[in-house]
């Protein structure tokens, strides 16, 4: 063409949670068996609605406001149930139902928040990253995304001296975006490290952004914490949906919580931008927004959300059993979300290492596929041709530690304590191969 229509950005448009699975579709075509464990989909692996949520979905449809548009931030009674939520929230900041606004889920919002921000504005994410955020980021901006270390020998704890100095020394960071429970990795973060994150963004005039996609789905023993319970006076966006809870992730239905939105004229600048974006595209989806105040209002859901967050944990604490001892690798125990993230000890992937495959031609298949690829790539591969099993490389979560993440989704125990076993044996075989 005369003129290049490609963004700048688009090179860094990669989300290797998916890309993956054109890779396993081949594999399977060749007569493999797949397991799944490389995307958060809980209907995928077995888990089905509760039968009371089910039943207020069916009640909604008779209601002929659910077949239509709503308003252009949201059903007006969901965003004011939502607000007195928030307000109801132990020590927090108040908001209005004008500081909620929805989108077709958590992932038009990340879409949303970064193509609405200047181009030069950066925010600093974490590493490893969820791969909606960097990529969006990165490719708002043009470049890669800039990050932050998360310390796998502290339980993938945020580095706060990388976050300060690199705050401090590049000034076209905006903002700081962090995931609690994060995703890959399951952590949660204490409230004095949260105490910290907002000391920076005050000294250093950001904002903040925080993913709470998984803020219901929080273990036993670890903090529940909101951002409108930690982040003072400092202007944030919280993003929160429906599709990890009910669960429900077909009904793309997310939203932010704005808070601070009056500390900072360019911050509300900012957010009346993306209230404008909505108003080009109408509206969200309606009917997931009806069922929030009768689904979260139940009397039935803390006990739903509980009865979840604990079978997550066991898995997890089958998981740590599975692997105890195995000293090749982190497998640090998550205090949230359903993932679990394991990386290998520096050093422990060599060039040579393989899985034997008995499929001669999904043999040959990997091995084309495995030249030139991240250490950690080229283990999984070749796991999913011994065994079918599909996780994500580590390093696909813009990370230079190598490791994979799978999922905690498998509701058939024979099948989980398989894929478990599987794990261990297979990376026990491989390193000494």
């Amino acid at each position: 063409m005369r003129r290049s229509i490609v963004h700048e950005g688009a090179g860094n448009l990669s989300y290797e949670i998916r890309e993956i699975v054109a890779v396993a579709r081949k594999i399977r075509d060749m007569g493999l068996p797949i397991t799944w464990e490389n995307i958060g989909d809980p209907i995928e692996k077995g888990e089905t609605v509760a039968p009371w949520i089910s039943e207020i979905l069916h009640g909604l449809l008779d209601n002929p406001k659910s077949w239509g548009y709503c308003d252009t931030a949201g059903v007006i009674e969901t965003r004011e149930f939502l607000a007195s939520k928030v307000n109801e929230r132990e020590n927090g900041i108040a908001i209005t139902p004008d500081d909620i606004l929805f989108f077709n889920g958590v992932g038009d919002a990340v879409a949303r928040v970064y193509g609405f921000l200047k181009r030069e504005a950066r925010i600093l994410g974490p590493s490893p990253a969820y791969s909606t955020h960097s990529s969006a980021e990165a490719a708002h901006s043009g470049y890669g995304h800039l990050t932050y270390q998360l310390d796998p020998y502290n339980g993938w704890m945020p580095n706060l001296d990388d976050i300060r100095n690199k705050v401090k020394y590049n000034d076209s960071i905006a903002g700081i975006l962090l995931l609690t429970p994060d995703n890959p990795t399951g952590a949660v973060y204490p409230r004095e490290f949260l105490q910290e994150f907002v000391k920076i963004a005050q000294e250093y005039d950001l904002f903040m952004i925080s993913d709470e996609i998984y803020s219901h789905i929080v273990y036993e023993g670890y903090p529940r914490l909101h951002m409108s319970q930690w982040i003072e006076d400092v202007p944030a966006l919280a993003m929160r949906g429906i599709s990890k809870e009910y669960p429900w992730p077909g009904s793309r239905c997310g939203w932010l919580e704005i808070l601070n939105r009056g500390k900072d004229e360019n911050f509300a600048t900012y957010v009346n931008s993306l209230l404008a974006a909505k108003r080009l595209e109408v509206c969200s989806t309606t009917l997931p927004q009806m069922s929030i105040p009768h689904v979260f209002g139940d009397e039935r859901y803390p006990d739903h959300l509980k009865r979840r967050a604990a079978i997550f944990n066991d898995r997890a604490d089958e998981l740590q059993t599975a692997f105890a001892g195995l000293d090749c690798v982190v497998a640090n125990k998550p205090g949230g979300a359903f993932y679990q993230t394991v990386m290998f000890k520096e050093g422990v992937l060599k060039s040579h290492q393989t899985l034997p495959i008995e499929n001669a031609a999904i043999k040959t298949h990997i091995e084309g596929l495995v030249k030139g690829v991240s250490p950690d790539k080229r283990f999984v591969y070749y796991l999913m041709g011994a065994t079918g099993i599909v996780v994500v490389p580590l390093t696909g979560f813009q990370c230079a530690h190598e490791g994979f993440r799978l999922t905690l989704l498998e509701t058939n125990p024979g099948k989980r304590a398989w894929i478990f076993k599987t794990l261990r044996e297979s990376i026990q075989t491989y390193v000494n191969s």
